[in-house]
Order: structure tokens, then sequence, then C-alpha cells
């Protein structure tokens, strides 16, 4: 989960992680809870129970999340879908687009303006070999998404055959962002060198 303060005070929430009250009161401390980040079809699971705890919150869904949740018989609710646009609540703040070019995965990617900070969800993984078991280091050394080559797994890739040139086009508006740091889902994280990482990882489709 990534968390952002915006300057009125409300506290984004990016990919929620399953709830705790340690962790609820950790993030209520921060202010309130307003913004709940659905950002592709497979981090979405832990909204609802982010809406029960804090009921005044708005949930927002990348493109295939509610169709996801149908599928798996999951009844949720989501306020408003997430575009290549950012909503009033965080415009001005955080840019964000959907990156399209995928069979099935589409991804929601924000840029926080005032940390220069890209933040992202699977299309980079950079999974520490010290932290996984012997089999998770040969799955994702074979899935091409251990640390220090971390980058989009092969099999999402393989999805984007067809819609490169969208995909392209998504990755140099990343880089034309001009991030500093770079938050991910899975793995070690970037906090220097952003572009430098972004050319690395994607250099399969640049």
């Amino acid at each position: 989960m990534t968390v952002v303060r915006l300057l009125n005070g409300d506290v984004w929430l990016h990919s929620p992680t399953k709830i705790s009250d340690t962790l609820k009161a950790e993030i209520a401390a921060l202010g309130p809870v307003c913004q709940l980040i659905a950002p592709n079809w497979i981090h979405y699971a832990y909204i609802t129970e982010w809406q029960a705890a804090f009921p005044k919150a708005r949930a927002y869904a990348a493109p295939g999340v509610v169709a996801r949740a149908k599928k798996h018989g999951m009844n949720m609710r989501f306020d408003e879908d997430l575009s290549q646009t950012a909503p009033v609540a965080w415009a001005g703040q955080i840019k964000q687009m959907i990156v399209e070019g995928s069979k099935v995965h589409r991804e929601a990617v924000f840029f926080h303006d005032a940390s220069r900070t890209l933040i992202l969800t699977d299309l980079i993984e950079n999974f520490e070999p010290r932290n996984l078991s012997w089999l998770m280091r040969i799955l994702t050394r074979f899935g091409g998404i251990q640390d220090p080559d971390g980058k989009m797994p092969r099999d999402m890739q393989m999805t984007f055959s067809k819609g490169r040139r969208k995909l392209r086009a998504a990755i140099e508006q990343m880089i034309d962002w001009g991030p500093e740091r770079i938050i991910l889902a899975h793995g070690r994280w970037y906090d220097k060198d952003a572009v430098v990482e972004l050319k690395r990882a994607f250099r399969w489709a640049l």
C-alpha cells in the first residue's frame, strides 16, 4: 500500500492491504481517509475492509476491476472509475493515466508532483532474493522480476504483444513526468535514478 497525504489533509490510499487495528490507527493518525484506489484488476480485494473502517472514503476502480470482482462473487461498491484524467479530489497534485495495450492488464499509474514520485503496481516487480524461499527465488528469476533487474513479469509482457505501441507511449509519458523515485507494490522500490530504472525495466518495449 502507498499512502499520500494531500494538501488539504485528506489521506489517499493506493492498493490498500489487509487492514488491522494497528494499521487502521496508524493511517487514521495521518488524517481523514478519503480516497481508496484499486489500481488494476488484481489489486482490489481489501477495498471493502477499508470502506467499512472509513465509510466516508470514496473508492476508485481501474478498468477491469469491477468485472473481476463480480466474476469472483464479490459485491463491491466503487464510487468512480479511474480514467486518463485525475479527478478533482487530487487534480493538480497527482497525475494519472491508464496504461493501455494489454489484452487483459490495464493499470492506473500515478505521479505525485511534490515528491517527484511515480507510483506503480504490477508494471514493475522487483523481489529481493533474500526475502524469498528457494522456490520463489527460482520462479521470480524465471519470471524476470528479481532484484536488481526487476521488470514486468514475462507472462504480463506477452499480453502487450499487439499493443506495444500504446505501452511505449505510456512509458514515454512516465519518463516525461521526470520522476526521481518509483514506489512499487512488490519488492524493493527505487529511491533514486527513477528515469534510469524505467528505461532499464522497459528496455524490452522501448
